[in-house]
């Protein structure tokens, strides 16, 4: 296989979905403008995203292999591609959710097939979760250059203008781009076939097998309770940023973007880290970090008094001090990603990529809900105080993960006996 043009291509494909599912923020607030939809009813748009993700890696990730990872991803982007060009030809709210449930649908065919691909070019654990860090690296990029490129077509003076929707010609664009380039690339997929005889129906039934396992258990309960982390924090810190520091609005959400680019900035770094140590003490590592970041800033948020000139330049210590929880937050998920699928035999990446799909949208929405009920119920400072107990769980999960890992590797590094597959998980 073309190596480096696959990986561009992988690397590319996250970036655009980076900027396709991070504008449904921007988009709720436009069409509130542009078409007088209610705030209630513009929140659907989050729905038309996340639940068709969850749905379509359920039913169809166990399938994936038959039908071909990089069929997969070219049917992903060919939906997106229609449904970019859709938005600026027929403008509308309905037009608007037919684009999240296209981006939801084709990304939940992009992920299970990305994470599966990235197993048929590493040839290693260590270059797995190198490769598998840079990849959600280059996706918090992508969430960054959003908040820049839907701005740019925004026309502050006239809210009720319609000049944003040119955005989507260059989305078009670069989808289409994308496409070409994969549609000229050759897959050797062979690693990824599913067992000889098997049925659709069989495959099917070996995903949902895979959770009773206990390495699998414990991975996605881990998955779960990081997501949940990263999604209170994310969520909530515009919110915490104006009611806890008293920020403006405006300012709040600029700040937030701090923490995105820790994300982006700590994956990027782990990229290059984890090809060189070991993944277990490095994730302890920024565990620990998590909960000093928590235990340092929080103090410093107590007493904050409302200032109407307050600027970048004169805001509270603890503005840039707890978003830079996202430098050590950020090798974990796709930390522990890569160690369960590099562990696992090739026709299984899939279905395991299809179980994390589903519990990280689960954790996320339980993160969201739970910080929003404490925020409102409690306070800011107890709701983020409260992140210690998942952080201080995964540490423990993170240590049972690790004992199961060697345990059904024998101490080595083939992991096919983990599930009971017939081929090694990496290194062909």
């Amino acid at each position: 296989m073309q190596r480096r043009r696959i990986l561009f291509i992988l690397f590319l494909i996250y970036f655009v979905f980076a900027i396709l599912l991070n504008s449904v923020g921007t988009v709720i607030l436009q069409v509130i403008n542009n078409y007088g939809v209610a705030k209630s009813a513009a929140s659907v748009l989050e729905g038309f995203k996340d639940l068709p993700i969850a749905v379509v890696s359920f039913l169809v990730a166990s399938f994936l292999p038959r039908l071909g990872y990089k069929r997969a991803m070219l049917i992903g982007l060919a939906i997106v591609t229609c449904a970019c060009v859709a938005m600026p030809l027929v403008p509308g709210f309905a037009t608007a959710k037919l684009l999240f449930l296209c981006v939801g649908v084709a990304f939940a065919l992009v992920k299970v097939s990305v994470y599966s691909t990235l197993g048929l070019v590493a040839t290693s654990r260590k270059e797995h979760a190198g490769i598998m860090n840079t990849l959600e690296g280059f996706f918090m990029v992508g969430v960054l250059c959003a908040y820049w490129v839907f701005s740019f077509f925004i026309d502050s003076a006239n809210p009720r203008s319609q000049s944003w929707l040119n955005v989507y010609w260059p989305l078009a664009a670069l989808c289409a781009l994308t496409f070409l380039l994969l549609l000229g690339t050759r897959f050797d997929e062979r690693l990824a076939a599913p067992p000889a005889g098997s049925t659709p129906a069989q495959d099917f039934a070996a995903m949902l097998k895979l959770f009773f396992k206990p390495l699998v258990c414990i991975f996605v309960v881990t998955a779960f309770l990081y997501v949940l982390i990263e999604q209170s924090v994310g969520t909530w810190l515009p919110t915490f940023n104006n009611e806890i520091l008293h920020l403006p609005a405006a300012m709040s959400v600029q700040v937030t973007s701090i923490f995105a680019a820790c994300l982006a900035i700590g994956r990027l770094s782990a990229g290059v880290v984890l090809r060189k140590l070991h993944w277990y003490p490095v994730m302890n590592g920024c565990l620990i970090g998590m909960g000093a970041v928590v235990l340092v800033a929080l103090p410093l948020t107590q007493g904050v008094v409302p200032d109407a000139g307050i600027t970048w330049f004169n805001a509270p210590a603890a503005t840039f001090l707890f978003p830079l929880i996202g430098l050590f937050m950020a090798p974990i998920y796709p930390g522990i990603n890569s160690v369960m699928l590099s562990s696992l035999p090739q026709h299984q990446h899939a279905p395991m990529t299809g179980l994390l799909v589903i519990f990280s949208a689960l954790g996320g929405t339980t993160g969201s809900l739970v910080t929003g009920y404490v925020f409102g119920a409690f306070s800011g400072h107890f709701a983020f105080y409260l992140t210690l107990v998942p952080i201080a769980v995964v540490l423990v999960m993170l240590f049972l993960f690790r004992r199961a890992v060697e345990g059904a590797n024998g101490g080595g590094t083939q992991g096919s006996a983990i599930i009971g597959g017939e081929s090694p998980p990496l290194g062909h």
